[in-house]
């Protein structure tokens, strides 16, 4: 099977340093840089299009514009890109999601992806009017999953849950296809909700040994619910023609994190309720020393970014390498991300996915109108 590759919509600004944000933290001032109009989105979305990317996440929270009025709009200025949409189900009925997904479907042609994300952070949630505990968010969300996939199947839904109740719930028109449910969370109820529902667990980029540890943990729950998840992982990355070429980009982006920056984000991601944060930040300890974790893996992100904070960091052929190192644990999906987003498409695209697809690894998946670009590795 073809690996996947999904880029990533900056609608929290973009810029040649670091952008922070996510996770209760605002976004930094280089967020401003190139501000997230839909021209520039546009162009990332299109470029990513042109290279092979299937998809492109788009993040929620208060640190961003809102995904899926972003990503309705992006969607008219590209053809073919696939768009996963980051929403929290404590924020609109299930029913109404549900509605709106189809409704994306039919105008898209059937470009949407969801990524259902719960919310780590009570204080940020509250801010929506959303007072329920971690643990209350997702059986919340397990039973929004219940009654979204339901209604999908054209089936009426009448439902009296612990958070959530329909009654006679049922769409005019189902979606079609039926979008796909990505979803992410590290602690034990998150893996129980992923069993059950979802259809692409995702994890941040942890070394290899502790994403296999998750790998086994879901695919474990999922299979006692007589059910199979696929999986994929979430990182940004760094690849040029030499290792030493994408070093010293790495290490220019490190010496624009302020000190004051850097401990005022590690601060704020230390109060997070997130299980997944929690792993982030333990894998640098907020210092600057000893960031490459696992050969060619940089923790250097975290540093002023919530969420998914390790870069793959390398030439073209090691980050291959590192990619067939997850695959071979059982990622087929990687979404990826750089600063800036719009170069640093093209460099992984034109520089990794050819040495993957002359591996037979990966294939373009538009290939009747952009062969060439997976044919003839990158170099300068």
């Amino acid at each position: 099977m073809s690996l996947t590759f999904h880029w990533f919509l900056p609608t929290n600004g973009d810029s040649r340093h670091v952008v922070g944000g996510g996770h209760g933290t605002p976004a930094t001032a280089f967020g401003r840089n190139r501000p997230p109009t839909v021209a520039y989105l546009s162009q990332i979305a299109r470029a990513a299009e042109d290279l092979g990317f299937v998809g492109a996440l788009t993040p929620t929270g208060a640190w961003c514009e809102d995904a899926w009025l972003t990503t309705a709009m992006v969607s008219q200025h590209t053809e073919r890109l696939k768009f996963l949409v980051a929403f929290r189900p404590g924020f609109v009925s299930p029913t109404l999601a549900a509605q709106m997904a189809s409704t994306f479907q039919r105008q898209t042609g059937g470009r949407l992806l969801l990524n259902v994300v719960t919310g780590g952070e009570s204080h940020e949630q509250r801010a929506y009017g959303d007072f329920l505990d971690k643990d209350a968010r997702y059986r919340r969300t397990g039973e929004f999953l219940q009654i979204v996939r339901d209604l999908w199947e054209g089936k009426t839904v009448d439902l009296a849950g612990e958070h959530l109740q329909v009654e006679d719930a049922r769409l005019a028109r189902v979606p079609d296809p039926v979008p796909e449910v990505y979803f992410g969370g590290s602690s034990p109820i998150a893996g129980e909700i992923a069993a059950r529902h979802v259809d692409v667990y995702l994890t941040w980029g942890e070394p290899p040994a502790q994403v296999a540890e998750k790998i086994a943990w879901v695919r474990g729950l999922a299979a006692k619910e007589g059910r199979t998840v696929r999986f994929g992982i979430r990182l940004h990355v760094i690849t040029r023609d030499t290792a030493e070429q994408a070093w010293t980009e790495a290490h220019k982006l490190l010496d624009g994190f302020d000190p004051d920056t850097v401990k005022s984000v590690q601060a704020g991601l230390a109060r997070s309720e997130s299980e997944g944060q929690r792993r982030m930040l333990a894998l640098h300890g907020g210092s600057r020393e000893d960031l490459e974790i696992h050969p060619n893996l940089w923790a250097g992100i975290g540093l002023v970014r919530g969420g998914a904070g390790t870069a793959l960091v390398g030439s073209h052929d090691e980050v291959a390498e590192r990619i067939k190192e997850y695959h071979a644990l059982g990622i087929d999906e990687f979404v990826l991300s750089g600063y800036p987003h719009l170069e640093e498409a093209y460099w992984f695209g034109e520089g990794v996915l050819p040495r993957l697809a002359a591996q037979g690894l990966w294939q373009h998946p538009f290939a009747p109108t952009s062969a060439p670009v997976a044919q003839v590795p990158f170099t300068s």
